[in-house]
Protein backbone atom coordinates (compact mmCIF):
# COMPACT_ATOMS: atom_id res chain seq x y z
CA UNK A 1 0.00 0.00 0.00
CA UNK A 2 1.27 3.55 -0.92
CA UNK A 3 2.30 6.06 2.11
CA UNK A 4 -0.11 8.09 0.30
CA UNK A 5 -2.98 5.89 0.06
CA UNK A 6 -2.42 4.99 3.87
CA UNK A 7 -2.70 8.61 4.72
CA UNK A 8 -6.24 8.84 2.95
CA UNK A 9 -7.57 5.80 4.12
CA UNK A 10 -7.04 6.09 7.42
CA UNK A 11 -8.21 9.79 7.22
CA UNK A 12 -11.55 7.70 5.68
CA UNK A 13 -11.81 5.69 8.47
CA UNK A 14 -11.20 2.49 6.40
CA UNK A 15 -9.80 0.14 8.88
CA UNK A 16 -11.82 0.87 11.64
CA UNK A 17 -13.79 -2.21 10.63
CA UNK A 18 -12.89 -5.43 9.01
CA UNK A 19 -12.71 -5.18 5.40
CA UNK A 20 -14.73 -7.54 3.47
CA UNK A 21 -12.87 -7.76 0.09
CA UNK A 22 -11.00 -5.83 -1.94
CA UNK A 23 -12.07 -4.50 -5.29
CA UNK A 24 -9.14 -3.37 -8.11
CA UNK A 25 -10.44 -1.22 -10.66
CA UNK A 26 -8.89 -0.37 -14.17
CA UNK A 27 -9.34 2.94 -16.34
CA UNK A 28 -9.79 3.27 -20.09
CA UNK A 29 -10.81 6.51 -21.91
CA UNK A 30 -11.78 7.68 -25.13
CA UNK A 31 -11.92 10.44 -27.35
CA UNK A 32 -10.07 13.04 -25.38
CA UNK A 33 -9.57 16.30 -27.32
CA UNK A 34 -6.73 17.17 -29.29
CA UNK A 35 -6.66 20.85 -27.74
CA UNK A 36 -3.49 21.08 -28.75
CA UNK A 37 -2.39 21.44 -32.37
CA UNK A 38 1.13 20.83 -32.05
CA UNK A 39 0.88 17.98 -29.63
CA UNK A 40 -1.30 14.94 -28.44
CA UNK A 41 -2.75 14.99 -25.05
CA UNK A 42 -0.82 13.65 -22.32
CA UNK A 43 -3.45 11.84 -20.48
CA UNK A 44 -3.39 10.61 -16.26
CA UNK A 45 -6.20 9.93 -13.98
CA UNK A 46 -6.14 10.72 -10.45
CA UNK A 47 -8.96 8.58 -8.36
CA UNK A 48 -10.06 10.64 -4.83
CA UNK A 49 -12.45 9.15 -2.30
CA UNK A 50 -14.61 11.36 -0.27
CA UNK A 51 -14.19 12.07 3.32
CA UNK A 52 -16.12 14.24 5.89
CA UNK A 53 -16.89 16.63 2.40
CA UNK A 54 -13.35 16.42 1.48
CA UNK A 55 -11.93 14.79 -1.20
CA UNK A 56 -8.65 13.07 -0.93
CA UNK A 57 -6.43 11.56 -3.55
CA UNK A 58 -6.18 8.03 -3.01
CA UNK A 59 -3.46 7.13 -6.23
CA UNK A 60 -3.16 8.07 -9.73
CA UNK A 61 -2.40 6.29 -12.80
CA UNK A 62 0.57 6.57 -15.13
CA UNK A 63 0.81 9.16 -18.01
CA UNK A 64 0.67 7.90 -21.05
CA UNK A 65 2.37 10.26 -23.62
CA UNK A 66 0.63 11.71 -26.77
CA UNK A 67 -2.50 9.97 -26.74
CA UNK A 68 -6.64 10.19 -26.90
CA UNK A 69 -7.74 6.77 -26.25
CA UNK A 70 -5.41 5.43 -23.54
CA UNK A 71 -5.81 2.49 -21.80
CA UNK A 72 -3.87 3.19 -17.97
CA UNK A 73 -1.85 0.12 -17.08
CA UNK A 74 -2.07 1.35 -13.23
CA UNK A 75 -4.63 -1.10 -11.18
CA UNK A 76 -6.51 0.91 -8.62
CA UNK A 77 -7.15 -1.57 -5.33
CA UNK A 78 -9.62 -0.55 -2.93
CA UNK A 79 -11.26 -1.69 0.20
CA UNK A 80 -14.89 -2.69 -0.49
CA UNK A 81 -17.38 -1.90 2.56
CA UNK A 82 -20.88 -2.79 1.47
CA UNK A 83 -22.40 -0.99 4.51
CA UNK A 84 -20.84 2.13 3.27
CA UNK A 85 -21.50 4.73 0.82
CA UNK A 86 -17.55 4.89 -0.49
CA UNK A 87 -17.75 7.95 -3.22
CA UNK A 88 -15.54 7.68 -5.52
CA UNK A 89 -14.07 10.61 -7.93
CA UNK A 90 -12.17 10.53 -10.73
CA UNK A 91 -10.07 13.16 -12.41
CA UNK A 92 -8.62 13.14 -16.14
CA UNK A 93 -5.83 15.60 -16.25
CA UNK A 94 -3.46 15.59 -19.23
CA UNK A 95 -0.02 16.32 -18.07
CA UNK A 96 2.83 18.96 -19.02
CA UNK A 97 5.38 16.92 -21.28
CA UNK A 98 8.27 18.98 -19.68
CA UNK A 99 7.41 16.87 -16.18
CA UNK A 100 4.96 14.79 -14.50
CA UNK A 101 3.58 16.81 -11.82
CA UNK A 102 0.20 18.19 -11.56
CA UNK A 103 0.71 21.81 -10.54
CA UNK A 104 0.70 22.97 -14.54
CA UNK A 105 -1.95 20.14 -15.77
CA UNK A 106 -4.81 20.79 -17.00
CA UNK A 107 -8.00 19.16 -16.08
CA UNK A 108 -10.15 17.68 -18.65
CA UNK A 109 -13.00 15.98 -17.12
CA UNK A 110 -14.11 14.49 -13.60
CA UNK A 111 -16.61 12.16 -12.70
CA UNK A 112 -18.41 11.12 -9.42
CA UNK A 113 -19.88 7.76 -8.45
CA UNK A 114 -19.79 4.63 -5.80
CA UNK A 115 -17.36 1.95 -5.18
CA UNK A 116 -20.85 -0.01 -5.17
CA UNK A 117 -22.43 1.51 -8.33
CA UNK A 118 -18.90 0.14 -10.18
CA UNK A 119 -18.71 -3.03 -8.03
CA UNK A 120 -22.65 -4.12 -9.22
CA UNK A 121 -22.19 -2.56 -12.93
CA UNK A 122 -18.66 -4.43 -13.60
CA UNK A 123 -18.22 -1.97 -16.03
CA UNK A 124 -19.31 1.49 -16.31
CA UNK A 125 -19.17 3.92 -19.12
CA UNK A 126 -19.29 7.53 -18.41
CA UNK A 127 -20.10 10.00 -21.86
CA UNK A 128 -19.36 13.15 -21.15
CA UNK A 129 -20.44 16.54 -22.25
CA UNK A 130 -17.57 18.77 -22.05
CA UNK A 131 -17.96 21.94 -23.62
CA UNK A 132 -15.33 23.45 -25.40
CA UNK A 133 -15.54 27.15 -26.56
CA UNK A 134 -18.79 26.86 -28.15
CA UNK A 135 -18.79 23.31 -29.60
CA UNK A 136 -19.84 20.16 -27.79
CA UNK A 137 -16.95 17.35 -27.36
CA UNK A 138 -17.76 14.18 -26.27
CA UNK A 139 -15.43 12.15 -24.12
CA UNK A 140 -15.80 8.63 -22.92
CA UNK A 141 -14.26 7.06 -19.18
CA UNK A 142 -14.89 3.46 -18.61
CA UNK A 143 -14.69 2.29 -15.46
CA UNK A 144 -13.74 -1.98 -15.11
CA UNK A 145 -14.61 -3.60 -11.38
CA UNK A 146 -13.16 -6.89 -10.55
CA UNK A 147 -12.93 -8.03 -6.93
CA UNK A 148 -9.59 -9.22 -5.87
CA UNK A 149 -9.79 -13.29 -4.75
CA UNK A 150 -8.49 -13.98 -1.41
CA UNK A 151 -7.57 -16.70 0.48
CA UNK A 152 -11.55 -17.54 1.48
CA UNK A 153 -11.54 -21.02 0.32
CA UNK A 154 -11.67 -24.29 2.27
CA UNK A 155 -10.13 -27.59 1.80
CA UNK A 156 -11.12 -30.93 3.14
CA UNK A 157 -8.28 -33.71 3.81
CA UNK A 158 -8.07 -37.10 4.48
CA UNK A 159 -4.86 -38.78 5.79
CA UNK A 160 -3.77 -42.88 6.30
CA UNK A 161 -1.43 -44.92 6.54
CA UNK A 162 0.29 -48.01 6.63
CA UNK A 163 2.67 -50.19 7.90
CA UNK A 164 3.63 -48.06 10.91
CA UNK A 165 6.21 -48.84 13.20
CA UNK A 166 5.23 -50.24 16.62
CA UNK A 167 6.46 -48.58 19.37
CA UNK A 168 4.37 -50.34 22.54
CA UNK A 169 5.98 -53.84 23.49
CA UNK A 170 2.33 -55.15 24.74
CA UNK A 171 0.70 -53.66 22.13
CA UNK A 172 0.35 -51.74 18.61
CA UNK A 173 0.84 -48.18 18.28
CA UNK A 174 -2.06 -45.42 18.78
CA UNK A 175 -1.12 -43.03 16.01
CA UNK A 176 -2.04 -39.61 15.45
CA UNK A 177 -1.05 -37.00 13.02
CA UNK A 178 -0.09 -33.23 13.06
CA UNK A 179 0.13 -30.81 10.04
CA UNK A 180 2.41 -28.04 10.67
CA UNK A 181 2.93 -25.31 7.95
CA UNK A 182 6.41 -23.22 7.70
CA UNK A 183 6.10 -20.03 7.92
CA UNK A 184 7.70 -16.83 6.28
CA UNK A 185 10.33 -16.36 9.07
CA UNK A 186 11.17 -20.35 8.76
CA UNK A 187 8.64 -20.81 12.43
CA UNK A 188 6.57 -23.64 12.00
CA UNK A 189 3.02 -23.35 12.65
CA UNK A 190 0.03 -26.50 14.14
CA UNK A 191 -2.03 -26.63 11.19
CA UNK A 192 -4.45 -29.36 12.53
CA UNK A 193 -3.67 -32.87 15.03
CA UNK A 194 -5.76 -35.42 14.25
CA UNK A 195 -7.82 -37.69 16.63
CA UNK A 196 -6.20 -40.75 17.75
CA UNK A 197 -6.80 -43.54 16.25
CA UNK A 198 -6.11 -46.44 18.65
CA UNK A 199 -4.09 -49.52 18.57
CA UNK A 200 -4.01 -49.41 14.61
CA UNK A 201 -0.36 -49.42 12.30
CA UNK A 202 -2.79 -48.71 9.37
CA UNK A 203 -4.78 -45.78 10.70
CA UNK A 204 -7.56 -43.86 8.26
CA UNK A 205 -7.85 -41.00 10.36
CA UNK A 206 -11.05 -38.61 10.30
CA UNK A 207 -11.65 -36.48 7.26
CA UNK A 208 -11.33 -32.83 8.60
CA UNK A 209 -11.68 -29.00 6.73
CA UNK A 210 -9.45 -26.01 7.39
CA UNK A 211 -9.01 -23.10 5.21
CA UNK A 212 -6.65 -22.88 2.53
CA UNK A 213 -5.20 -19.52 4.54
CA UNK A 214 -4.86 -21.42 7.41
CA UNK A 215 -3.12 -24.18 6.10
CA UNK A 216 -1.08 -22.51 3.21
CA UNK A 217 -1.34 -19.11 3.47
CA UNK A 218 -3.39 -19.57 -0.13
CA UNK A 219 0.21 -20.51 -1.46
CA UNK A 220 -0.35 -24.00 -2.96
CA UNK A 221 4.00 -23.79 -2.72
CA UNK A 222 4.03 -23.30 0.66
CA UNK A 223 6.26 -25.93 2.59
CA UNK A 224 3.90 -28.51 5.25
CA UNK A 225 5.42 -31.07 7.49
CA UNK A 226 3.23 -33.83 8.21
CA UNK A 227 4.35 -35.92 11.65
CA UNK A 228 2.75 -39.08 13.20
CA UNK A 229 2.85 -39.76 16.97
CA UNK A 230 2.63 -42.47 19.13
CA UNK A 231 0.10 -41.35 21.83
CA UNK A 232 1.27 -41.85 25.26
CA UNK A 233 -1.34 -40.96 28.38
CA UNK A 234 1.78 -39.18 29.97
CA UNK A 235 2.32 -37.15 26.98
CA UNK A 236 5.96 -38.32 26.04
CA UNK A 237 4.89 -39.45 22.48
CA UNK A 238 6.82 -41.59 20.38
CA UNK A 239 7.89 -40.28 17.50
CA UNK A 240 7.26 -42.83 14.40
CA UNK A 241 7.73 -40.43 11.35
CA UNK A 242 7.47 -37.47 8.88
CA UNK A 243 7.38 -35.91 5.45
CA UNK A 244 7.27 -32.78 3.77
CA UNK A 245 5.65 -31.75 1.04
CA UNK A 246 3.94 -29.02 -0.24
CA UNK A 247 0.16 -28.38 -0.88
CA UNK A 248 0.44 -28.71 -4.26
CA UNK A 249 2.55 -32.10 -4.38
CA UNK A 250 0.05 -32.88 -1.57
CA UNK A 251 -2.90 -32.61 -4.58
CA UNK A 252 -0.71 -34.24 -6.90
CA UNK A 253 -0.43 -37.63 -5.01
CA UNK A 254 -3.16 -37.27 -3.34
CA UNK A 255 -6.88 -38.87 -5.13
CA UNK A 256 -10.42 -36.68 -5.95
CA UNK A 257 -11.11 -38.76 -2.21
CA UNK A 258 -8.17 -37.68 -0.08
CA UNK A 259 -8.15 -34.16 -0.80
CA UNK A 260 -11.14 -31.00 -2.15
CA UNK A 261 -11.06 -27.91 -2.76
CA UNK A 262 -14.50 -25.88 -1.52
CA UNK A 263 -15.25 -22.48 -3.40
CA UNK A 264 -16.18 -20.29 -0.76
CA UNK A 265 -17.96 -17.81 -2.93
CA UNK A 266 -17.98 -13.82 -1.33
CA UNK A 267 -20.87 -11.25 -1.13
CA UNK A 268 -19.53 -9.19 -4.35
CA UNK A 269 -19.26 -12.89 -6.41
CA UNK A 270 -23.04 -13.01 -6.29
CA UNK A 271 -23.37 -9.32 -6.89
CA UNK A 272 -21.31 -9.47 -9.72
CA UNK A 273 -23.17 -12.05 -10.62
CA UNK A 274 -26.43 -10.29 -10.90
CA UNK A 275 -27.83 -10.59 -7.52
CA UNK A 276 -29.62 -7.79 -6.47
CA UNK A 277 -31.01 -6.38 -3.49
CA UNK A 278 -34.83 -5.11 -3.26
CA UNK A 279 -35.14 -3.08 -0.56
CA UNK A 280 -38.85 -2.42 1.00
CA UNK A 281 -39.67 0.45 3.97
CA UNK A 282 -41.83 -0.23 6.65
CA UNK A 283 -42.91 2.77 8.89
CA UNK A 284 -44.41 3.10 12.11
CA UNK A 285 -47.50 5.38 11.70
CA UNK A 286 -49.05 4.54 15.39
CA UNK A 287 -50.22 6.94 17.83
CA UNK A 288 -47.35 6.76 20.09
CA UNK A 289 -45.23 8.51 17.66
CA UNK A 290 -47.51 12.16 18.68
CA UNK A 291 -48.68 14.44 16.18
CA UNK A 292 -47.47 15.50 13.38
CA UNK A 293 -49.03 18.35 13.58
CA UNK A 294 -46.97 18.99 16.74
CA UNK A 295 -43.39 19.97 17.00
CA UNK A 296 -42.63 17.30 19.93
CA UNK A 297 -44.16 14.09 17.38
CA UNK A 298 -41.42 12.32 16.15
CA UNK A 299 -43.18 12.53 12.68
CA UNK A 300 -43.08 16.31 12.70
CA UNK A 301 -41.78 17.26 9.25
CA UNK A 302 -38.86 20.34 9.71
CA UNK A 303 -38.47 22.18 7.27
CA UNK A 304 -35.05 22.26 7.78
CA UNK A 305 -34.13 19.51 9.81
CA UNK A 306 -35.15 16.10 9.02
CA UNK A 307 -36.40 13.87 11.74
CA UNK A 308 -35.43 10.39 12.91
CA UNK A 309 -37.43 8.30 10.15
CA UNK A 310 -36.04 10.33 7.52
CA UNK A 311 -32.29 10.43 8.82
CA UNK A 312 -32.20 6.61 9.18
CA UNK A 313 -34.10 6.06 6.12
CA UNK A 314 -31.77 8.22 3.84
CA UNK A 315 -28.64 6.34 5.69
CA UNK A 316 -30.00 2.98 4.78
CA UNK A 317 -31.32 3.46 1.91
CA UNK A 318 -28.88 5.67 0.04
CA UNK A 319 -26.77 2.24 0.35
CA UNK A 320 -29.06 -0.11 -0.40
CA UNK A 321 -29.96 1.77 -3.67
CA UNK A 322 -26.75 1.04 -5.68
CA UNK A 323 -27.06 -2.84 -5.85
CA UNK A 324 -30.62 -2.42 -7.08
CA UNK A 325 -30.66 -1.30 -11.03
CA UNK A 326 -34.30 -0.13 -11.41
CA UNK A 327 -34.21 1.73 -8.06
CA UNK A 328 -37.90 1.67 -7.70
CA UNK A 329 -38.22 0.68 -3.68
CA UNK A 330 -41.78 -0.82 -2.10
CA UNK A 331 -42.79 1.48 1.05
CA UNK A 332 -45.48 0.83 3.66
CA UNK A 333 -46.96 2.14 6.89
CA UNK A 334 -48.41 0.22 9.59
CA UNK A 335 -50.52 0.83 12.54
CA UNK A 336 -52.91 4.01 10.95
CA UNK A 337 -56.25 4.40 10.07
CA UNK A 338 -56.01 5.46 5.93
CA UNK A 339 -58.97 6.70 3.75
CA UNK A 340 -61.36 6.30 2.65
CA UNK A 341 -62.69 4.24 5.16
CA UNK A 342 -59.92 4.86 7.96
CA UNK A 343 -59.65 1.12 8.88
CA UNK A 344 -56.41 0.33 10.84
CA UNK A 345 -53.96 -1.09 8.21
CA UNK A 346 -50.14 -3.02 9.13
CA UNK A 347 -49.16 -3.06 5.30
CA UNK A 348 -50.60 -0.40 3.61
CA UNK A 349 -49.12 0.83 0.39
CA UNK A 350 -47.52 4.89 1.60
CA UNK A 351 -48.32 5.86 -1.83
CA UNK A 352 -51.56 4.61 -0.95
CA UNK A 353 -51.44 2.35 -4.73
CA UNK A 354 -52.01 -1.13 -2.72
CA UNK A 355 -51.09 -2.52 -6.95
CA UNK A 356 -47.75 -0.62 -7.08
CA UNK A 357 -46.48 0.29 -3.36
CA UNK A 358 -42.98 1.21 -5.64
CA UNK A 359 -41.21 4.58 -4.99
CA UNK A 360 -39.15 5.61 -7.37
CA UNK A 361 -35.65 6.06 -5.72
CA UNK A 362 -34.87 6.90 -2.00
CA UNK A 363 -36.17 10.17 -2.79
CA UNK A 364 -39.38 8.91 -3.62
CA UNK A 365 -39.86 7.19 -0.70
CA UNK A 366 -39.10 10.13 1.13
CA UNK A 367 -42.06 12.50 -0.44
CA UNK A 368 -44.28 9.17 -0.20
CA UNK A 369 -43.95 9.44 3.55
CA UNK A 370 -44.48 13.61 3.63
CA UNK A 371 -47.22 12.87 1.44
CA UNK A 372 -49.25 10.57 3.33
CA UNK A 373 -48.58 12.18 7.04
CA UNK A 374 -51.70 14.78 6.57
CA UNK A 375 -54.29 12.30 4.85
CA UNK A 376 -53.51 9.63 7.82
CA UNK A 377 -54.26 9.15 11.11
CA UNK A 378 -52.03 7.56 13.74
CA UNK A 379 -53.34 5.01 15.42
CA UNK A 380 -52.64 1.29 16.44
CA UNK A 381 -51.25 -1.47 17.87
CA UNK A 382 -47.68 -1.94 16.84
CA UNK A 383 -48.15 -4.88 14.45
CA UNK A 384 -45.29 -5.53 12.41
CA UNK A 385 -46.01 -9.28 11.74
CA UNK A 386 -48.15 -8.77 8.84
CA UNK A 387 -45.44 -6.60 6.99
CA UNK A 388 -43.03 -9.56 7.59
CA UNK A 389 -45.11 -11.67 6.13
CA UNK A 390 -45.94 -9.56 2.87
CA UNK A 391 -42.35 -9.15 2.17
CA UNK A 392 -41.65 -12.89 2.84
CA UNK A 393 -44.37 -13.20 0.68
CA UNK A 394 -42.37 -11.66 -2.12
CA UNK A 395 -38.93 -13.18 -1.15
CA UNK A 396 -40.97 -16.90 -1.60
CA UNK A 397 -42.37 -16.43 -5.08
CA UNK A 398 -38.03 -14.99 -5.86
CA UNK A 399 -37.17 -18.72 -4.21
CA UNK A 400 -39.18 -20.52 -6.96
CA UNK A 401 -38.01 -18.82 -9.85
CA UNK A 402 -35.87 -20.06 -11.96
CA UNK A 403 -32.83 -17.33 -12.10
CA UNK A 404 -33.41 -16.93 -7.71
CA UNK A 405 -30.93 -13.51 -7.79
CA UNK A 406 -33.12 -11.41 -5.99
CA UNK A 407 -32.21 -11.07 -1.95
CA UNK A 408 -34.80 -8.96 -0.24
CA UNK A 409 -34.06 -6.50 2.97
CA UNK A 410 -36.95 -4.96 4.76
CA UNK A 411 -35.69 -2.05 7.03
CA UNK A 412 -38.60 -1.26 10.06
CA UNK A 413 -38.59 2.07 11.28
CA UNK A 414 -40.54 1.95 14.79
CA UNK A 415 -40.66 4.07 17.94
CA UNK A 416 -42.58 1.78 20.49
CA UNK A 417 -42.82 -2.09 21.57
CA UNK A 418 -43.99 -4.18 19.18
CA UNK A 419 -47.34 -5.51 20.69
CA UNK A 420 -47.41 -9.16 18.23
CA UNK A 421 -44.51 -10.66 19.34
CA UNK A 422 -45.47 -14.26 19.30
CA UNK A 423 -46.80 -13.54 15.59
CA UNK A 424 -43.73 -11.69 15.14
CA UNK A 425 -41.30 -14.36 16.06
CA UNK A 426 -43.21 -17.51 14.15
CA UNK A 427 -42.65 -14.74 10.95
CA UNK A 428 -38.90 -14.27 11.16
CA UNK A 429 -37.98 -17.96 11.59
CA UNK A 430 -40.30 -18.72 8.82
CA UNK A 431 -38.11 -15.64 6.62
CA UNK A 432 -34.91 -17.22 8.39
CA UNK A 433 -35.85 -19.90 5.24
CA UNK A 434 -36.06 -17.20 2.40
CA UNK A 435 -33.46 -14.64 0.62
CA UNK A 436 -34.38 -12.14 3.16
CA UNK A 437 -32.88 -9.79 5.93
CA UNK A 438 -34.95 -7.67 8.10
CA UNK A 439 -33.38 -4.12 9.68
CA UNK A 440 -35.24 -2.69 12.63
CA UNK A 441 -34.19 0.68 13.94
CA UNK A 442 -36.10 1.98 16.72
CA UNK A 443 -36.81 5.42 16.61
CA UNK A 444 -37.56 7.25 19.96
CA UNK A 445 -36.71 6.78 23.60
CA UNK A 446 -39.21 3.94 24.12
CA UNK A 447 -37.92 0.47 25.88
CA UNK A 448 -36.93 -1.61 23.39
CA UNK A 449 -35.92 -4.72 25.44
CA UNK A 450 -38.11 -7.19 23.71
CA UNK A 451 -36.20 -5.85 20.01
CA UNK A 452 -33.02 -7.42 21.10
CA UNK A 453 -34.41 -10.55 21.56
CA UNK A 454 -35.54 -10.54 18.01
CA UNK A 455 -31.64 -9.97 16.86
CA UNK A 456 -30.73 -13.68 18.02
CA UNK A 457 -26.88 -12.13 18.69
CA UNK A 458 -27.63 -13.26 22.61
CA UNK A 459 -29.15 -16.31 21.65
CA UNK A 460 -31.15 -18.69 19.09
CA UNK A 461 -34.42 -17.23 18.31
CA UNK A 462 -37.40 -19.47 18.27
CA UNK A 463 -41.11 -19.46 16.94
CA UNK A 464 -43.68 -20.07 20.18
CA UNK A 465 -43.88 -23.54 19.03
CA UNK A 466 -40.24 -23.61 19.64
CA UNK A 467 -38.75 -23.77 15.65
CA UNK A 468 -35.25 -22.18 15.50
CA UNK A 469 -34.40 -19.60 12.73
CA UNK A 470 -32.53 -21.39 10.48
CA UNK A 471 -30.47 -17.93 9.79
CA UNK A 472 -29.85 -15.38 11.99
CA UNK A 473 -31.62 -12.67 9.60
CA UNK A 474 -32.34 -9.41 12.09
CA UNK A 475 -30.48 -6.64 13.05
CA UNK A 476 -31.75 -4.09 16.02
CA UNK A 477 -30.19 -0.89 16.61
CA UNK A 478 -32.20 2.16 18.70
CA UNK A 479 -31.56 5.14 16.92
CA UNK A 480 -30.61 6.84 20.09
CA UNK A 481 -27.02 5.11 20.01
CA UNK A 482 -26.47 7.89 16.90
CA UNK A 483 -27.76 10.38 17.69
CA UNK A 484 -24.83 12.48 18.17
CA UNK A 485 -22.91 10.54 15.46
CA UNK A 486 -23.49 10.72 11.63
CA UNK A 487 -26.15 8.77 9.67
CA UNK A 488 -23.33 6.81 7.81
CA UNK A 489 -22.40 5.62 11.45
CA UNK A 490 -26.18 4.28 11.38
CA UNK A 491 -25.78 2.74 8.41
CA UNK A 492 -22.76 0.72 8.81
CA UNK A 493 -24.01 -0.68 12.24
CA UNK A 494 -27.34 -2.30 10.85
CA UNK A 495 -26.20 -3.39 7.22
CA UNK A 496 -22.60 -5.16 8.87
CA UNK A 497 -24.17 -8.54 8.61
CA UNK A 498 -26.24 -8.14 5.51
CA UNK A 499 -23.03 -9.45 3.43
CA UNK A 500 -22.51 -12.84 5.20
CA UNK A 501 -26.22 -13.37 5.46
CA UNK A 502 -26.67 -12.91 1.47
CA UNK A 503 -23.30 -15.46 1.03
CA UNK A 504 -25.24 -18.18 4.10
CA UNK A 505 -28.29 -18.09 1.87
CA UNK A 506 -27.41 -19.32 -1.23
CA UNK A 507 -25.04 -21.51 0.47
CA UNK A 508 -27.20 -22.90 2.26
CA UNK A 509 -29.33 -23.72 -0.71
CA UNK A 510 -26.56 -24.86 -2.92
CA UNK A 511 -26.79 -21.37 -5.35
CA UNK A 512 -23.83 -20.77 -6.66
CA UNK A 513 -22.87 -17.16 -8.38
CA UNK A 514 -23.22 -16.77 -12.14
CA UNK A 515 -20.47 -15.75 -14.08
CA UNK A 516 -20.43 -11.62 -14.82
CA UNK A 517 -21.98 -10.45 -17.42
CA UNK A 518 -19.78 -10.32 -20.26
CA UNK A 519 -22.49 -7.65 -22.24
CA UNK A 520 -21.67 -4.04 -22.84
CA UNK A 521 -21.45 -1.85 -19.97
CA UNK A 522 -24.33 0.60 -19.36
CA UNK A 523 -24.10 4.09 -20.08
CA UNK A 524 -24.16 6.45 -17.61
CA UNK A 525 -24.51 10.14 -19.41
CA UNK A 526 -22.98 12.83 -17.33
CA UNK A 527 -24.21 16.05 -16.70
CA UNK A 528 -22.56 18.62 -19.06
CA UNK A 529 -19.28 20.62 -18.01
CA UNK A 530 -17.33 23.17 -19.12
CA UNK A 531 -14.04 22.02 -20.66
CA UNK A 532 -11.56 24.50 -18.89
CA UNK A 533 -11.47 25.74 -16.74
CA UNK A 534 -13.34 22.51 -15.15
CA UNK A 535 -11.98 22.65 -11.45
CA UNK A 536 -9.30 24.83 -9.96
CA UNK A 537 -6.02 23.53 -10.81
CA UNK A 538 -4.79 21.29 -7.96
CA UNK A 539 -2.35 22.95 -6.44
CA UNK A 540 -2.65 20.94 -3.08
CA UNK A 541 -1.79 17.86 -4.76
CA UNK A 542 1.71 15.86 -4.31
CA UNK A 543 3.99 16.62 -7.07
Amino acid sequence: MSDIYESAANSLGLFNSPCLTKVELRVACKGISDRDTLSKPDPCVVIKMQSHGQWLEVDRTEVIRSCINPTFSKVFTLDFYFEEVQRLRYELYDISSSHNGMREADCLGAMECTLGQVSIEIQLLILFSLLLKTIHHFLYLQITAEELTGNNDYVELSFSARKLDDKDFFSKSDPFLEIYRENDDNTQQLVHRTETVMNNLNPAWKTFKTSLNSLCSGDHERILKCTVWDWDSNGKHDFIGEFQATFKEMRSAMDGKQVTIIKMHSFLDYIMGGCQIQFTVAIDFTASNGDPRNSCSLHYIHPYQPNEYLKALVAVGEICQDYDSDKMFPAFGFGARIPPDFKVSHDFAVNFNEDNPECAGIQGVVEAYQNCLPKIQLYGPTNIAPIIQKVANFASEEMHTKEAMQYFILLILTDGVITDMADTREAIVHASHLPMSVIIVGVGSADFTDMEMLDGDDGILRSPKGEPVLRDIVQFVPFRNFKHASPAALAKSVLAEVPNQVVDYYNSKGIKPKCPNPTPPTLHIAKPTRLHPLIPKPTHLHP
